[in-house]
C-alpha cells in the first residue's frame, strides 16, 4: 500500500499563508514556523503529520500529497479547516 509522510502549517487566512511562504522563501524552515503559527496540533511537532495512506486526509490535501514534488512547499491549499502549506517529505 502507498504511504506518504508530510509536514504542514494550518492557518485561517490565505493572507497569513502567503506571508509564511515568504518567510520560507527567505530561509526559515517550515518546521521552525509551525509551532508558532499553525492552528493544528501537529504544530507542536514542527508540523509533522507522520505517515498515512491515500484517502486518509481531506480530498484537497490528499491531492497535493500524492502529486506534489518531494520536499517542495505547496500552497496555499484551501480546505474546510483553513489554508495549508504542505511539504511532502516521503512517498512510497
Amino acid at each position: 500500500m502507498a504511504q506518504a509522510s508530510a509536514q504542514h502549517i494550518l492557518v485561517y487566512t490565505e493572507e497569513m499563508c502567503n506571508q509564511l511562504i515568504e518567510k520560507i522563501k527567505t530561509g526559515t524552515p517550515l518546521q521552525v514556523l509551525a509551532p508558532e503559527y499553525s492552528q493544528c496540533a501537529s504544530g507542536t511537532r514542527g508540523g509533522d503529520l507522520g505517515t498515512f495512506g491515500p484517502g486518509q486526509m481531506v480530498p484537497e490535501f490528499d491531492k497535493v500529497i500524492w502529486s506534489a514534488p518531494i520536499n517542495e512547499v505547496q500552497g496555499p491549499v484551501k480546505t474546510d479547516f483553513g489554508y495549508h502549506l504542505i511539504v511532502v517529505t516521503n512517498r512510497t
